[in-house]
């Protein structure tokens, strides 16, 4: 079995794993190893924005699932997780939302040190390249994480902006300022009107330097432990030859909300109980581990759109190759065009839904394409869920998929916070200029009309935003999985840095805090040595 030695061991490619090594690497005297079980993103599928669903259940997907969820008639939901370089920034779609000052004084209040709204802001603006406000108190310039306004956005997206205003939603030129209610147009990452992902704006540059090795292709069995610390990872080739690779500083999990617990549960670290069920020797009895797990919840409603003013003919050959020569046109789409955040109720502190807006028929999560014609669609997303669940092993086989159950829509104030947000919707599709181009309503239909009908839909519909947090939290507490500064409790030269670690899930979409999180973990380890 080979083994070689680096500086430090980053399990995963993802969205906070390229910021590490990006970061890591800008020493020269600094080795760093990527393991990442994907392979390269070649893909047009990735490079192209509004082709991300196209991933979906294919190799650049780990696909799992959540389930069988009890509050919502026992179905299991769909979890796509990305598989290649940059991970889920390689499918998901580039929305820039870092959330409000509020998420982050919440960690900081929870036992989560240096993680305010103050301590996080140098980072987000450090990673930025905001193409818009440039370098402000509050945005970045010159940072790896391009930042842009979308290039072709749809006619009927300025409609629903229009309409939204119209049912009372005041506009919003910047939902990532520290004001963040309001409806606007959905900020991306792309370059050029192509998708930019953490690998394209962290990895791709450090793959240039004689100090760091990317390694694609290498599941990741476990973490090997001398003396209480972390020091070796194991690894198998996509030949199936067993690896080893040393950490003589650190190794650092990158592998996401369901990747990292399921690896330090398949090392030894993590309730103790579950792991003698299943054989594996304790290491660390860490209750933690796996638990906390959250995601945003969310429902779509679909209408017809009686003008050509949507992506239904965004496939002709005509468009890919305007996008290919200019990097414009309907591909160009993140489909998520417009967003609004949105208080369900008076009273509340900060949005509690986000709403989302797409000029296409997008119905379980792509899969179903309807009948082609001109369509689009209305999603609100619970942004601010009180459920919690679960992530345990099946089994010690590292190539089993673990057991997610979320609770989705288990709590009251979820669920009613949902059936008022539907109500908005559909006030939102029949407010100008929005109305003037709405047909019948495909999803879910006139027949549903009171709250009961509402809820019911709710249960049969609500899928999950692709925003899995928390199963590796941080805090101050001796139950939480990582200490403030990411270390593992129990062990020595282990962290966890992705989005796994959040206490409470942000309000807004994941991929930014994440990104963040690296760069601020890039600085921690740093720190230490």
């Amino acid at each position: 079995m080979a083994e070689e030695t680096f500086d430090y061991v980053i399990v995963g490619a993802g969205s906070a794993g390229c910021a590490v090594a990006g970061r890591l690497s800008e020493d020269p005297a600094i080795s760093v190893l990527v393991l990442e079980a994907g392979g390269k993103d070649r893909s047009l599928n990735i490079k192209i924005p509004a082709a991300f669903s196209k991933q979906f259940k294919t190799k650049l997907d780990w696909d799992f699932s959540t389930g069988p969820e009890p509050h919502l008639d026992d179905r299991e939901l769909f979890v796509p997780r990305g598989k290649s370089l940059g991970g889920s920034s390689s499918m998901n779609a580039m929305m820039f939302v870092r959330g409000r000052p509020l998420d982050y004084e919440g960690w900081r209040e929870a036992g989560c040190e240096g993680w305010g709204w103050e301590d996080v802001l140098p980072y987000f603006r450090r990673m930025e390249n905001d193409e818009r406000h440039g370098a402000t108190e509050v945005h970045g310039d010159g940072g790896p994480v391009n930042v842009a306004q979308q290039v072709s956005p749809r006619p009927v997206t300025k409609r629903f902006l229009e309409a939204a205003q119209a049912a009372g939603i005041p506009f919003n030129d910047d939902i990532n300022s520290p004001e963040q209610d309001g409806v606007g147009m959905t900020p991306v990452t792309q370059k050029g009107g192509k998708r930019w992902s953490a690998a394209d704006a962290y990895l791709r540059p450090a793959i240039k330097r004689p100090n760091v090795t990317v390694q694609p292709n290498a599941e990741v069995l476990g973490i090997g432990m001398e003396d209480g610390r972390a020091a070796t990872v194991r690894w198998r080739d996509k030949r199936g030859r067993e690896q080893v690779a040393r950490a003589s500083g650190e190794v650092i999990l990158s592998a996401g909300a369901i990747g990292s617990p399921q690896l330090l549960m398949l090392s030894g670290i993590g309730p103790a109980d579950h792991l003698a069920e299943l054989g594996i020797d304790t290491v660390a009895d860490s209750p933690g581990v796996g638990d906390n797990l959250q995601d945003h919840p969310f429902f779509l409603t679909c209408f017809r759109c009686t003008e050509n003013e949507d992506l239904a003919d965004a496939e002709k050959p005509r468009y890919l190759l305007e996008f290919l020569l200019r990097g414009s046109g309907p591909m160009t789409s993140n489909i998520g065009e417009a967003m609004a955040f949105i208080r369900s109720r008076p009273g509340l502190p900060a949005a509690d839904v986000q709403l989302l807006f797409g000029p296409v028929y997008y119905h379980d999560h792509g899969f179903d394409e309807g009948d082609g014609g001109h369509a689009f669609s209305l999603a609100a997303a619970l942004i601010s869920p009180r459920s919690r669940g679960r992530l345990r092993l099946r089994s010690a086989d590292p190539s089993a998929k673990p057991h997610l159950v979320g609770n989705h829509l288990g709590e009251p104030e979820d669920m009613a916070a949902l059936v008022n947000a539907f109500k908005l919707l559909r006030e939102i599709s029949r407010s100008e200029p929005l109305s003037q181009v709405r047909g019948d309503e495909l999803i879910p239909g006139d027949e549903v009309r009171s709250d009961a009908d509402i809820e019911g839909f709710l249960r049969r519909e609500t899928e999950l935003l692709y925003h899995p947090v928390g199963t590796c939290r941080m805090g101050s507490d001796p139950d939480s999985v990582v200490d403030p500064q990411l270390r593992v409790r129990g062990v020595e030269g282990l962290r966890v840095a992705d989005a796994s670690v959040m206490p409470v899930i942000t309000g807004g979409n994941t991929n930014a805090p994440t990104i963040m999180i690296g760069e601020k973990a890039a600085d921690l380890i740093r720190a230490a040595f």
